[in-house]
C-alpha cells in the first residue's frame, strides 16, 4: 500500500518530469525560430550582395551605371580615377532668387543654357564659381551616345570622364521631371541639361549632360537647365554625325571643344 508521504512524491516526480518536458519543447521551439531567422538573413544577405552585382556592373573592369542595357551618364571610367585631393565647394556668391545664363562658345557653334537659381542654387553657384576662373576652357566634351539613350557629356577637364573640381556638390531639383515610372524612369526631354554623377547619390562635381533627344533616365540626375533653340541644333549636328570608330557610345566623331564658357546674371 502507497503511503501518502509515497505519493506526494510521485506527484511531485511527475509534476517534475512535466516542466522538464515542457522546457525541452519551448527549447526546441526556440531552436526552431533561430534557425528559420538565421535562414531568411542568409537569403535575404544573398539577394543584397546579388544586387549590388547587377548595379556595380559586370565585373571590376566596368564601373558604369546600367539602367537595363542602357549606360547611364557617368563621371565613372573603365577604371576608377586617381584619388583628387579635396577642396572645398565654392562658397555661395550667386543671387539665389534669379535665373543666370551659361554658355559654352564650342568649335561646334554656341550653346547657351538658361539655369534657374531658385531651384538649383549650389549647382548654378558651382558652375558660376568654376566658369568664372576658366576651368570649362579648352576642355573637350569627350562623350556622345547615339543608342538608348542621347546624351553629349562634357565638363571634365581630363577628357576621359574621370576629371573633376575636387569636391561633389549635393543633388537637387530630382522631382522636377515627375515621378519614376515603373520601369523607374523618367523622361528627359531634348534640350535639358542635367550633372553626370558616378552612380552615387550627392556625387556630382564638374561633368554634365546634354540631352539631343528625348532620353528615359532614373531621377537621380539633377536637372538644372535647359539648352537654347541654336545650342539644341549645334548638338544635334554633332549626334548625327556619330561616335568614332562607328560606335555607340565614345568620343563624337566631330570633337567638341569648349573654347570659351560664362555664367552670367539674368
Amino acid at each position: 500500500m502507497v503511503s501518502s508521504d509515497q505519493r506526494r512524491r510521485q506527484l511531485a516526480r511527475e509534476k517534475f518530469e512535466r516542466q522538464q518536458q515542457r522546457r525541452a519543447a519551448a527549447r526546441r521551439r526556440r531552436q526552431t525560430t533561430v534557425a528559420i531567422a538565421a535562414l531568411v538573413v542568409l537569403v535575404l544577405v544573398g539577394g543584397a550582395i546579388a544586387a549590388a552585382t547587377i548595379v556595380d556592373g559586370k565585373d571590376d573592369k566596368e564601373k558604369q551605371t546600367v539602367v537595363g542595357d542602357r549606360p547611364t551618364p557617368s563621371q565613372t571610367a573603365s577604371k576608377p580615377p586617381p584619388e583628387e585631393p579635396k577642396v572645398p565647394e565654392p562658397k555661395m556668391a550667386i543671387d539665389a532668387k534669379s535665373p543666370y545664363t551659361m554658355a559654352f562658345r564650342t568649335s561646334q557653334g554656341t550653346v547657351s543654357i538658361g539655369m534657374e537659381a531658385a531651384k538649383t542654387p549650389r549647382t548654378v553657384n558651382s558652375f558660376k564659381a568654376l566658369a568664372d576662373k576658366g576651368y570649362f576652357d579648352g576642355t573637350k566634351c569627350h562623350r556622345l551616345t547615339t543608342e538608348g539613350i542621347f546624351v553629349l557629356q562634357c565638363g571634365d577637364p581630363k577628357g576621359d570622364g574621370t576629371g573633376g573640381p575636387g569636391y561633389n556638390i549635393p543633388d537637387e531639383n530630382l522631382t522636377a521631371l515627375g515621378k519614376a515610372g515603373a520601369d523607374g524612369t523618367v523622361v528627359f526631354p531634348a534640350g535639358t541639361v542635367a550633372m553626370a554623377n558616378t552612380g552615387q547619390p550627392n556625387s556630382g562635381g564638374s561633368q554634365f549632360f546634354l540631352v539631343y533627344k528625348e532620353t528615359k533616365l532614373p531621377p537621380t540626375y539633377t536637372p538644372f537647365g535647359k539648352m537654347d533653340a541654336a545650342g539644341l541644333k549645334a548638338v544635334q549636328k554633332v549626334a548625327a554625325a556619330g561616335v568614332a570608330g562607328d560606335a555607340k557610345d565614345g568620343a563624337p566623331k566631330s570633337a567638341v571643344t569648349v573654347e570659351k564658357a560664362t555664367v552670367s546674371k539674368g
